[in-house]
């Protein structure tokens, strides 16, 4: 039962994380569509350690696909933060829309890391995904 009580805050979370993403889209004082170009980060930032853990070379301690798949995962987190200030910075988007797409991006990755830490047990039953 406590799996299913994880995988419910986990999704209400990224909802919650999405809602903070679309006010900074949608609200009519900022009204421009450019903050919703980090999804395609949301998308981009597990693939790297989904496809490494996938791999295993059984070499011991240290896994280098592991490795190079966490910095290409942080380059891609550290671009989805930056994107909004770079915007807001060149005035293209509003300062409370970067406020916004900041907050959303927080809480999508904090989501993304309960998943990864949640699902990752021996002991879970979802340990399929």
């Amino acid at each position: 039962m406590a799996g299913i009580k994880g995988l419910v805050i986990l999704a209400f979370a990224g909802s919650i994380g999405m809602t903070f993403l679309i006010l900074a889209c949608a609200l009519p004082q900022y009204a421009l569509w450019w903050p919703f170009f980090v999804l395609l980060f949301y998308l981009l930032a597990p693939i790297p350690t989904l496809i490494a853990r996938r791999y295993n070379d059984g070499s011991g301690s240290s896994n280098n696909c592991l490795e190079a798949a966490i910095f290409i995962t942080m380059g891609i987190l550290v671009s989805s933060f930056a994107l909004p200030i770079v915007l807001a910075r060149v005035p293209v988007i509003e300062w409370g829309a970067c406020y916004l797409t900041l907050a959303g991006n927080f809480v999508v990755y904090a989501t993304l890391l309960g998943f990864f830490l949640t699902f990752d047990q021996d002991d879970s039953d979802y340990n399929m995904w």
